[in-house]
């Protein structure tokens, strides 16, 4: 055997290895909590991204300027555009997210955030590491938090997917042995899975909900998906009054399709590519992923998203804007609620619920077939100042 080799092999496993001794004592560092009733102004960052993100990123935009206008008025809030996510940008300056780019965003609270394109091999773009995985490391976004609900199937699930660590975050990490040989690691922290875990049972905690599940595969990955596994059962003593039960992440997929077992499930708790697949499987359920937004929660930063991709066929057969919104403006909901406007984002969610699920007056197919976006987002607005709100969303609820 060449030793040449092994030694590069064990330099760069040596080098990753220092690297993550160094974030865990970065983590053990005590962070506060953001606490947006001490900041003026709140400052918004809308990031557009690639393909049709800009489209609905301006229909998203809409929507935050109509529901928190008193405060934008008011000096309050304050939302700016960033620039720069595009893939043409990332590309020229050859990083997942250019340097100015990401300076303008550790200026605001928290961004909405549109689609990014990901380069996979075989494409013309250089093969960047993820935007959104890049962006979730520099900002701590620990936590990717995912409602999915639909009453007429008994389901209301919470997921809680772990950001910064997982096969994600060393996905472009791996090496290339020699041509017959390619190895890509996995990282758990014993910190990172506190902290992530603890979200999950203060959410129950704070909304009543007696239940949580822990995702792993720790009998097979005995090692990192073990170390998640026993944090999670540890912390659960901190809250007797919380069932906690664990899952694999196989079986975890079929039980999500079983009509009886499903409605068990509240809060779920998980690594990250474990995480990346049952929300998008529990997202069909109420539409796909294009129904679904995604919340990214740090101490300091929070980016709230659309969680499909980006599209660029429709932009070049010049129909981006009849690209639906309804996944942006799912972000954008959950946004609204972590700024602390709990009275709105409900508004909002039922009016996402009476136009995308009982009426459907005006639906986005993609194509000129339906509605524009802008069509769409006008429709939530209309619903939402309705006196009829509340009556006609407890009308969706019943026939549910």
């Amino acid at each position: 055997m060449d030793n040449t080799i092994t030694e590069r092999a064990k330099a760069h496993f040596n080098e990753i290895v220092v690297e993550q001794l160094d974030r865990v004592e970065r983590m053990k560092e005590p962070v506060e909590w953001m606490d947006f009733s001490q900041v003026k102004p709140i400052i918004i960052g809308i990031l557009g991204g690639d393909g049709i993100g800009p489209f609905i990123a301006a229909e998203s935009r809409k929507i935050l300027e109509f529901l928190l206008k008193e405060e934008i008025e008011t000096g309050k809030i304050e939302i700016r555009d960033i620039e720069g996510l595009t893939i043409e940008n990332r590309s020229a300056h050859n990083k997942s997210i250019p340097d100015d780019v990401l300076e303008e965003i550790k200026k605001c609270h928290v961004t909405l955030k549109g689609p990014t394109t990901t380069p996979r091999k075989g494409d013309s773009w250089p093969n960047l590491e993820s935007c959104n995985v890049a962006m979730r490391r520099y900002l701590d976004l620990f936590a990717n938090v995912r409602p999915v609900r639909v009453p007429k199937l008994g389901i209301d699930w919470m997921f809680f997917r772990e950001n910064t660590e997982g096969a994600y975050i060393m996905g472009s990490r791996g090496i290339m042995v020699t041509d017959d040989l390619a190895i890509d690691f996995k990282v758990i922290t014993k910190q990172g899975a506190e902290r992530i875990i603890r979200l999950a049972f203060e959410y129950a905690k704070k909304n009543n909900i007696n239940k949580v599940t822990i995702v792993t595969k720790a009998n097979v990955v005995k090692t990192s998906d073990g170390l998640f596994l026993d944090t999670g059962y540890r912390i659960a003593k901190e809250y007797p009054d919380i069932e906690c039960d664990d899952w694999y992440i196989d079986i975890m997929t079929a039980k999500l399709i079983d009509e009886k077992r499903r409605r068990q499930f509240k809060v779920m708790v998980l690594p990250n590519l474990y995480g990346d697949i049952l929300t998008d499987e529990a997202a069909e359920f109420q539409g796909g992923v294009g129904t679904a937004g995604s919340a990214n929660i740090g101490k300091r930063y929070s980016m709230f998203e659309a969680i499909h991709g980006s599209a660029p066929r429709m932009v070049k057969e010049g129909r981006a804007k009849y690209a639906d919104p309804g996944s942006m403006i799912k972000a954008t909901s959950l946004l609204i609620d972590h700024l602390g406007y709990s009275d709105r984002h409900k508004k909002l969610e039922m009016a996402i619920d009476i136009c995308g699920n009982l009426e459907k007056k005006i639906v986005t197919t993609g194509r000129d077939t339906g509605a524009t976006g802008a069509e769409y987002a006008q429709y939530l607005m209309d619903t939402i100042v309705d006196p009829r709100l509340e009556e006609r969303w407890k009308e969706f609820s019943d026939k549910e």
